[in-house]
């Protein structure tokens, strides 16, 4: 089990976006900036990870564009 306290202190952790390498931080607490965002897309298939902030935005209109809504 996890101690509370320090899990509050834990650094964002570090993610290079899997579609450009972008690094971004990305606050295990549930503030990370994705948490703002309009867009929802399904979670990342195995062996990828989140999206920077462009690149999430670009998949958004991406999916808005297609017929089906699907992810590109």
């Amino acid at each position: 089990m996890t101690n509370p306290k320090e899990s509050a202190l834990q650094e964002p952790r570090r993610l290079a976006c899997s579609r450009c390498g972008t690094e971004f931080g990305c606050e295990l607490s549930g503030n990370c900036w994705c948490a703002e965002e309009t867009a929802r897309l399904p979670m990342p298939i195995e062996g990828q990870d989140c999206l920077c902030q462009e690149c999430l935005r670009k998949a958004a209109a991406e999916a808005a564009r297609s017929p089906d809504g699907a992810q590109a």
